[in-house]
């Protein structure tokens, strides 16, 4: 890989654990996952979310930034280069459209403490998906606690990460739609897949469609 630190990014059922996991074995990477399935307010958020928003908000940076400052601060010289399948920013995207305005802005005094205390990724890359397709596969995973997630929220998680990305001017970020992939069980959508993360991008934004 051209890169050292690539961050996998996407909404809720994007499929980001499944690529970046595929990728560290395939090519010898130091893999980060996110620990979200220890979160004991994520079940709770998704009934009442008003009451668990912002505990939600705070557990989730507080564990994000804990791990990837444990992680990449600590080398492995027997692997190439690190993949997660998350990016820090993701806590202030669903913070901004889970947290009422006064909880928002107190949640931004915290992040922004804590993000500039974390590495950049050399290349974000960004699993587009559309709602329905992102509810297929939450169907098809079959999380108890994920099954009532609405359209509605999905469409809002994913306006936010396209809010992020079109502000990106000194970051590598590669908008890839896979709506039309099966990169888990078609080995040539995963080998299209990683010929585009294997390039040379420039700062910015770039998009790829198959």
């Amino acid at each position: 890989m051209k890169y050292n630190f690539i961050a996998i990014e996407g909404n809720i059922g994007a499929g980001k654990t499944s690529l970046a996991t595929k990728i560290a074995h395939d090519y010898n990477a130091k893999l980060i996952l996110e620990q979200f399935e220890d979160n004991s307010f994520l079940p709770k958020f998704y009934k009442e979310p008003d009451k668990y928003a912002f505990p939600l908000e705070m557990s989730f940076l507080a564990s994000r930034f804990q791990q990837l400052k444990d992680q990449l601060s600590a080398q492995d010289l027997f692997k190439s280069f690190t993949i997660s399948d998350y990016y820090i920013v993701k806590s202030l995207i669903f913070a901004k459209k889970t947290l009422a305005l006064d909880e928002f802005n107190l949640y931004t005094r915290f992040f922004d403490i804590i993000h500039q205390q974390l590495p950049k990724p050399d290349l974000l890359v960004y699993l587009y998906v559309t709602t329905s397709n992102l509810q297929r596969n939450i169907r098809d995973r079959g999380r108890p606690y994920e099954q009532d997630i609405q359209d509605e929220y999905l469409e809002k998680i994913q306006e936010g990460y396209f809010e992020f990305i079109r502000q990106q001017k000194d970051l590598r970020v590669l908008i890839i739609d896979t709506n039309e992939l099966d990169f888990v069980n078609r080995d040539a959508d995963y080998n299209k897949i990683l010929k585009v993360i294997n390039r040379e991008y420039p700062l910015g934004v770039h998009r790829i469609t198959f």
